[in-house]
């Protein structure tokens, strides 16, 4: 009897062992052949699910959004205010650090192998940031894009100092004090609109 593949999990299953991948080799050096080897995999299966290895990354930035988002949600859903939201948030940072340093590692060293304009008009790239925008308006309880993308931008920087071995960067101390300042800038908003 045949053996029955589930073609998506199987999918799903080969991006999470690419992560560990881009991370040891980096984007830049790593081939297909050589993924491929790590995987366990012949060439020929590792190209039926993945064309290139540009497609396969994009996959996996579309897979680590959606479960980075929910993972996070989960974790800090029940948060009653907006600064115990940014302290759980923090929290969560610290719980997940070696994780989002690795992440950012890999994502800075696949962005120095890419045209900027191909970056900034690739579909997968713009609707991963779209899902975290959304998660960000969710835990705050808010529709402000733009106030999402800060806190985004804050957190990324955050976890570029970690990458950079800047002992002095506490996530849940600067992650409680955006929660102040948030709801001091949604207080002041409140009152210019009454």
């Amino acid at each position: 009897m045949p053996k029955v593949v589930d073609h998506e999990q199987y999918r799903k299953e080969l991006l999470g062992k690419c992560f560990d991948l881009f991370a040891s080799k980096s984007y830049g050096s790593i081939t297909m052949r050589e993924i491929a080897q790590g995987l366990n995999v012949s060439t020929g299966t590792l190209y039926h699910y993945f064309p290139s290895k540009q497609a396969l990354f994009e996959q996996l930035v579309e897979e680590i959004s959606q479960r980075d988002v929910s993972a996070a949600l989960a974790e800090m859903g029940g948060a009653k205010t907006v600064e115990a939201a940014m302290t759980a948030l923090g929290r969560y940072l610290v719980k997940n650090q070696d994780y989002f340093i690795k992440w950012t590692y890999i994502w800075v060293d696949f962005c120095q192998h890419q045209d900027i304009d191909e970056l900034r008009n690739n579909h997968v790239f713009k609707r991963a940031n779209r899902n975290y925008q959304q998660a960000v308006c969710e835990l705050l309880g808010v529709q402000d894009t733009a106030l999402a993308t800060f806190v985004l931008s804050l957190v990324n920087g955050l976890i570029l100092e970690k990458l950079w071995c800047n002992e002095t960067i506490d996530f849940v101390e600067q992650c409680t004090l955006l929660g102040k300042m948030i709801t001091a800038y949604l207080g002041q908003r409140l009152e210019v609109r009454n």
